[in-house]
């Protein structure tokens, strides 16, 4: 149980990031949210016979099967998106050896990309997740709504601190109807990854946002230290010193990410990583406009 202290503390976070959350989409991130994602949103509207020049991938096999002729599947572009920010509340998030931890770098860069969609009349909803969803709040539109999601994230305490990505994900497949926009905020430490994303990026466009904070790709040279593992409680003794041992971890580290950003780009899935010592939403800014270049050009 949270106290009156610790609530208001919250609640002047919070504050803080609305603040921060509607400079930046005024001053640049709006435009670019705008050109990146609108008209996404498709829902299907009826069938029709195949004409030369429709893409083969909306064929319906089993219409074209009852009819003996190909049929293409129909959709009409919504004029608004559905957003959901999925966010991992795992006992890694709250780890950061500089200034912010993984999950103020979420919850700033939630607020950011909620406020954009509200400015740009879409819904946002939300997704808090660790080793099982733990809460999930249907997209809406309004201030209120989006400061909730914000209080959420902050506040989370997962019975369960371990992370699947696999779950949120089957979560996010069973449960949206209409075709959305998911933002998955991680930091993608969880196994497994490739089916699970490939399922939702199939149904849905994903986006993923990889939160990394220094110490995780690169041990510092500070002697014998105990390391707890946040999500199982494993404590063990190492070696800092050791650089044979600082090595093999900053390899062992390297292939992860370089297998995540694999599975990523074979799904067709952009991501940024969000840096807990930086500036942490530059990444998610080049994103942006990287997109708007893409979808412009």
């Amino acid at each position: 149980m949270l106290t009156d202290e610790q609530i208001e503390e919250m609640m002047a976070r919070v504050r803080k990031l609305e603040l921060k959350a509607r400079r930046l989409v005024r001053e640049s991130f709006s435009g670019e949210y705008l050109s990146s994602f609108r008209g996404q949103g498709l829902d299907f509207d009826d069938f029709r016979e195949y004409q030369h020049g429709d893409e083969v991938r909306f064929i319906d096999w089993n219409v074209t099967a009852r009819m003996n002729a190909p049929f293409v599947r129909k959709f009409r572009e919504e004029r608004e998106l559905s957003v959901v920010i999925a966010v991992d509340v795992s006992g890694s998030a709250d780890y950061g050896s500089v200034s912010l931890s993984k999950r103020e770098v979420a919850a700033e860069t939630a607020a950011v990309l909620g406020f954009s969609a509200l400015h740009n009349g879409d819904k946002v909803g939300l997704l808090v997740f660790a080793q099982e969803p733990i809460l999930f709040i249907p997209p809406e539109k309004g201030s209120r709504h989006l400061l909730r999601m914000i209080r959420e994230i902050l506040v989370a305490k997962p019975d369960k601190p371990g992370t699947s990505v696999a779950e949120a994900c089957d979560f996010l497949v069973r449960t949206l109807r209409r075709k959305s926009l998911v933002f998955m905020i991680s930091d993608f430490f969880s196994d497994p990854l490739e089916k699970p994303l490939g399922k939702l990026s199939r149904k849905h466009e994903t986006i993923a946002l990889r939160v990394l904070d220094p110490l995780e790709g690169k041990l510092p040279k500070a002697g014998r230290v105990i390391m707890v593992d946040p999500e199982t409680g494993f404590e063990t003794l190492i070696n800092t010193g050791n650089p044979n041992l600082r090595m093999g971890y900053a390899k062992l580290m390297r292939r992860q990410l370089e297998g995540v950003s694999a599975i990523f780009k074979k799904h067709g899935i952009d991501s940024a990583d969000l840096k807990t010592d930086g500036d942490t939403l530059a990444a998610l800014h080049q994103l942006l406009k990287k997109r708007s270049r893409r979808r412009s050009g």
